[in-house]
């Protein structure tokens, strides 16, 4: 069964959201789009944290946020208890991620690669799951350790 995914971007990421969108659809995953959907100027700590709440809350499998570096995406994700978003920009980044991390959220940028690559970076993201690996393991209980310990803090 495929992933659902929930999909967002700013206005610097939304021309490539629009083909990442159709070449998940044509590759059949379900999609919840969160917006934006227009080049208008928005901001991208709102489509972040859209995504992020929507895979916290079960709404969907995993992430994609796209801004113009998929920087600020991506710190504005890591900020929401449970997401562990990465920023990737190559097919290794995106697939070790997520086998060794557990990533849930992949952050693009949108004025860093083009639509081909993009695909090819997604293709490793939802291809790959978490091992598991004692040592992973290990490692991913440490980071939930630091966020529960932060958890609620100012």
């Amino acid at each position: 069964m495929a992933e659902k995914i929930a999909i967002g971007c700013d206005h610097a990421g939304y021309p490539l959201k629009v083909e990442v969108v159709e070449f998940l659809k044509k590759s059949g995953y379900e999609l919840i789009d969160l917006g934006t959907n227009s080049l208008e100027a928005v901001d991208y700590p709102d489509y972040a944290l859209a995504v992020g709440e929507a895979v916290k809350a079960g709404k969907a499998d995993v992430g994609v946020v796209i801004c113009g570096s998929g920087v600020g995406a991506c710190v504005a994700a890591n900020k929401i208890p449970g997401i562990r978003a990465g920023l990737c920009h190559d097919t290794f980044s995106a697939r070790q991620g997520r086998e060794d991390d557990d990533t849930n959220v992949i952050c693009m940028g949108a004025r860093v690669i083009g639509p081909s690559l993009a695909f090819e970076i997604l293709k490793s993201f939802l291809a790959a799951r978490f091992s598991g690996l004692e040592r992973h393991q290990r490692r991913l209980n440490k980071v939930l350790a630091i966020e529960s310990k932060y958890a609620g803090s100012q």
